[in-house]
């Protein structure tokens, strides 16, 4: 249970930039020139973290199973 809250923890800190940009509607929807600055780059990163976490969860049931 302990792995579960620090792995949400840190996913939740590295996604928090997209969490806290605003979403300015226009008339006909977004302006064209408004992009976010980091342009997906933290969800990228908190993909990458899930995926190495699981991994790095896997190696260690290995490891306590005796398997390798």
């Amino acid at each position: 249970m302990k792995k579960f809250i620090r792995i949400f923890c840190i996913l939740l800190i590295v996604s928090m930039p997209v969490l806290a940009q605003e979403e300015e509607l226009g008339v006909e929807g977004p302006t064209p020139g408004d992009v976010p600055v980091d342009g997906g780059l933290s969800l990228l990163l908190a993909a990458g973290a899930a995926f190495g976490g699981r991994r790095l969860y896997r190696q260690g049931a290995k490891k306590r199973r005796g398997v390798f």
